[in-house]
């Protein structure tokens, strides 16, 4: 991104560009174990909802801010809403992508190292329990964890001082579809595993007397992170996008590809848990445990295995530039000269900061901050408080500063349905989202009982 007039290329390059911002880690890796924690079916169907009823409206209102002003996710808020307190809209936003960069970086960190195992064989004719060992020995690990985070933050740095626009929207045309295939490929195969239907039967029947709160909350919040809604990083990205691109269009197909994503994710995931005896609530490291099972069972397994981790390693680059692109975007402004100081100062502050996250797993795992642990504790601050704090300022900013004809015009350009749907997404978006949001928030506040 050399200039602030760029473009993306095609239509359909902003559409996987901006499904790829979320769909590495948000729906491959967090969705399976965040559902499993939080009642399996019962959170799917949630989440569903919560998606089309509160995160499509948000998304397309934050493509809006963008493409109408063109700029990055601060300097959006004071243009429209100049020297008002709007522009915290922004900050929450670029200091809640350095929050996920610090423990999302982690997670890289884990992808490259099981990359570099199944690439050498280490992985291979493990059982069920000998890979969980070997997850428990590998988090548990302080120097090779944190020399494998700090290899994909050198990574994410490296291409975001160059200006990723180019390279974000090339690799994600080849890795999305990629991507797609084999997930289908994997869940087939997933799916025929001898207690499979146990695990579709937890994931898509819903057992309403697991619904708490909590799950809520948590349902909200996988919704919002699975779009990266709430966070202005959409705003970033929209400011990209020609007048020629329907943005209903967009977030629709946008909102499709995330539940198809989820879904292929639990499909792959449940099958595997039950049929090896594991427990749905295993946690954050359940994907790199029952993956690689599901692959030893497969012929030619290994190099599945190691085809799937490097998309997965692609996909969680590509969020990554994302995250990085929005903090650094917000500080440079117009200035690329400064682009390459400034993406290597606030990557590796992101980092060092996320040194405790990473040890969470190990040497630190006994130092808690507020009941969790350093990982537990930034995810749930960005996922649970700041994403659905920045989703209901955006909600409530859209209606509020522009105007109902401004919003229509912007709609239409490039859609042909948007006057049938202007009506429903405006409510949505004005009533819906904002009092969901609030309910949730003061639920879990302890100062309003949803149950």
């Amino acid at each position: 991104m050399e200039t602030q007039n760029e473009q993306w290329s095609s239509k359909l390059g902003f559409i996987y560009a901006t499904a790829g911002t979320a769909i590495g880690l948000g729906a491959i890796w967090k969705f399976p174990y965040v559902a499993g924690t939080s009642g399996g079916g019962a959170f799917f169907l949630l989440f569903i909802l919560f998606t089309l009823l509160i995160g499509l409206p948000l998304l397309i209102g934050e493509f809006i801010l963008g493409r109408k002003t063109g700029k990055d996710a601060i300097s959006t808020y004071k243009e429209l809403a100049p020297k008002s307190a709007w522009v915290a809209t922004g900050w929450i936003g670029v200091i809640t992508c350095f929050i996920i960069l610090t423990f999302y970086s982690v997670i890289g960190g884990w992808i490259l190292i099981y990359l570099m195992n199944a690439i050498t064989g280490q992985l291979s004719g493990l059982s069920v329990d000998q890979l969980g060992v070997e997850m428990g020995e590998i988090i548990a690990n302080p120097w090779t964890t944190l020399g494998a985070q700090l290899v994909f933050i050198l990574l994410t740095i490296i291409v975001v001082a160059k200006g990723i626009q180019q390279g974000i929207e090339r690799a994600s045309k080849v890795m999305m579809p990629a991507l797609f295939v084999l997930l289908l490929i994997i869940a087939v195969r997933s799916l025929s595993l001898d207690g499979a239907m146990e695990g579709v039967q937890f994931l898509l029947l819903p057992d309403f007397s697991s619904i708490t709160s909590e799950t809520i909350l948590f349902a909200l919040g996988q919704a919002l992170f699975a779009l990266s809604l709430g966070i202005s990083i959409m705003v970033t990205y929209s400011s990209y996008v020609p007048k020629t691109q329907s943005l209903p269009l967009a977030a629709g197909s946008i909102g499709i590809m995330n539940i198809f994503v989820a879904l292929l994710a639990g499909l792959i995931i449940f099958p595997g848990v039950f049929t090896f005896g594991l427990e749905p609530s295993e946690g954050p490291q359940l994907i790199f445990v029952v993956l690689p099972a599901i692959f030893e069972q497969m012929m030619f397994g290994q190099l599945f295995l190691i085809a799937f981790l490097v998309l997965f390693l692609i996909a969680a680059l590509t969020s990554a530039f994302s995250l990085l692109e929005i903090i650094v975007a917000s500080r440079v402004k117009k200035e690329m000269s400064k682009r390459q100081k400034a993406s290597w100062i606030m990557g590796i502050a992101a980092f060092v900061c996320g040194i405790p996250a990473c040890l969470s797993f190990g040497v630190m795992a006994d130092v808690e901050i507020f009941g969790l642990t350093f990982f537990d504790a930034a995810d749930q601050l960005a996922s649970n408080i700041l994403m659905p704090l920045g989703a209901l300022l955006i909600s409530i900013f859209v209606p509020l500063k522009l105007s109902k004809t401004t919003l229509l015009n912007e709609l239409k350009q490039g859609s042909s349905v948007a006057s049938k749907l202007f009506m429903t997404w405006y409510f949505l978006l004005k009533y819906v989202t904002p009092f969901a949001i609030i309910v949730v928030f003061l639920d879990a506040l302890g100062l309003f009982s949803l149950f």
